[in-house]
């Protein structure tokens, strides 16, 4: 019996104002993210720099998610079938491997400061600590605009955290203007690269079964298997496959045995059905594959 595909109706677009925000933002970043480094250089501070890898990566996840705002609005085609969901994935695991090379080595260059402290120049990053909370603080509450949009509430977050880095740092910084404690820099870079190595392994961890297409944790197949051979002339169900392509848009294929009485109509009252089911488990397209229950399917049912 012949197979049907099931989409969800959902819209992606966005209201330019969103995209415009997340443009800006990623811009003052990426601009403020080389005056960092170069800041870092001149005040000989590791934890400015370990901040500025922070807002490296920050600024790949923004420039990601500014791509991806401005392509949402784009359908699938005959080249990429369920259209660009999946670069959001392989982005991620990008920005993962930026976050978690440029922490280790600034743990690896943090390490031998703590041992022997070297003297910063306190003042400059008085200043460095002033402009980063201003600049980041800007872009937040620039961000801040609309609510609305997922994606811009996830780049204010990344923003935000970037703010209450800066904040320390100013702190650090103020009280090596007053007191000669060189190690109180090493120390706050070794915070900040502790924490971005930390948020990289646990998005790491997240993301990982997303990309080798493991069943979505929130979905539970057993439970759908029941459900689905409770239905009326349902015999059976095999070959059903979940996956995701970016953690939030979910796919399922599957088999149904049914009744050898089943006729094109009933067989049409049980797809639907099944679309009911399967829509409470938030699963946006569906192929289903009706067998009846004395079909020699042979290979094909593992396919």
């Amino acid at each position: 019996m012949a197979h049907q595909h099931h989409h969800h109706g959902h819209s992606h677009g966005q209201h330019n104002h969103s995209t415009d925000n997340i443009g800006w933002a990623f811009f003052l970043n990426l601009f403020f993210t080389i005056i960092e480094f170069i800041g870092g250089a001149f005040t000989n501070s590791v934890a400015i720099m370990a901040d500025a890898v922070h807002d490296l990566g920050d600024t790949v996840a923004i420039g990601v998610g500014y791509f991806f705002e401005k392509y949402s609005n784009k359908k699938e085609n005959n080249f990429y079938t369920y259209g660009y969901r999946r670069y959001s994935t392989l982005a991620a695991m990008i920005n993962i491997v930026v976050l978690t090379t440029g922490s280790i080595l600034m743990i690896v260059k943090t390490i031998p400061r703590l041992i022997t402290p070297e003297a910063v120049d306190a003042q400059g990053m008085v200043y460095m600590g002033i402009l980063g909370v201003i600049v980041n603080g800007a872009a937040v509450f620039k961000l801040m605009s609309n609510k609305n949009s997922a994606n811009q509430r996830v780049m204010m977050l990344h923003m935000l955290e970037d703010t209450l880095g800066w904040i320390a740092v100013l702190i650090g910084a103020g009280v090596m203007v007053f007191w000669d404690l060189p190690i109180i820099d090493p120390i706050l870079s070794l915070c900040i690269a502790t924490f971005i190595l930390y948020n990289a392994i646990k998005n790491l961890i997240a993301i990982m079964p997303i990309f080798l297409q493991a069943a979505p944790t929130g979905v539970d197949q057993e439970k759908i298997i029941n459900e689905l051979i409770k239905i009326p002339d349902v015999v059976d169900t095999h070959d059903l496959h979940i996956w995701s392509l970016d953690g939030e848009f979910n796919i399922m294929s599957l088999h149904l045995v049914v009744a050898q009485k089943v006729t094109i109509e009933r067989a049409a009252e049980i797809k639907k059905k099944v679309r009911e089911i399967i829509d409470k488990d938030d699963v946006k397209h569906i192929t289903i594959e009706i067998e009846r229950e004395d079909e020699d399917c042979h290979e094909d049912c593992n396919h």
